[in-house]
């Protein structure tokens, strides 16, 4: 098994590319050891000292790692957990436990902004989400409210030096191009 890792615009997260798929459907974002446990591929790598985080894709894993250790410290601790998660044929997910809804759940809405909504969510699958995926992340729709829209960014998205300006000159443009009644895009945690 041979597993790739990629550099993300986050220097503390690292993508590792397994090879095969690693959720069938969703994410998974673990942001300590505890939450960790319904995952044996999470749980493992959280064992490496200085893991932070742990975020799960279709086909990738992040990990976020502390500033006191350099990747060149922990990277082969955490390939060796992915590859032994692998070859030995455990599950991503424990029987029964549910994938991450993402983020926090969404906020009430003005039901007069449904039709602006569904635009929102169109347009962040189809133009965001598979960019954000490429640099190891997720970003979700939490709200829109007087024409600002809520976003929860997570995976090397989170924590991330760039992340400010890909909301800003990247995601609001975007959303303000097609939708005028977007006047400002801000983050969650």
């Amino acid at each position: 098994m041979f597993i790739q890792t990629e550099q993300t615009p986050n220097p503390a997260t690292l993508k590792f590319l397994p090879g095969r798929t690693v959720l069938d459907s969703g994410t998974a974002d673990f942001t300590d050891a505890e939450q960790a446990k319904v995952s044996p591929l999470a749980d493992a790598i959280f064992r490496v000292a200085g893991v932070e985080a742990v975020f799960m894709g279709a086909d990738f894993i992040t990990v976020t790692k502390s500033d006191s250790q350099g990747w060149e410290q922990i990277k082969p601790e955490i390939l060796g957990a992915v590859m032994q998660h692998f070859t030995s044929g455990a599950p991503t997910l424990l029987e029964g436990a549910q994938v991450m809804a993402a983020g926090p759940s969404e906020m009430e809405g003005d039901p007069a902004d449904a039709e602006i909504v569904d635009q929102i969510k169109v347009l962040l699958d189809e133009k965001v989400r598979p960019a954000v995926a490429r640099d190891g992340g997720d970003i979700t729709f939490h709200g829109f409210q007087e024409g600002v829209v809520y976003l929860h960014m997570q995976g090397a998205c989170a924590g991330c030096p760039s992340s400010t300006m890909t909301l800003k000159q990247g995601i609001e443009n975007l959303l303000r191009y097609y939708i005028p009644e977007i006047t400002e895009v801000r983050p969650i945690a």
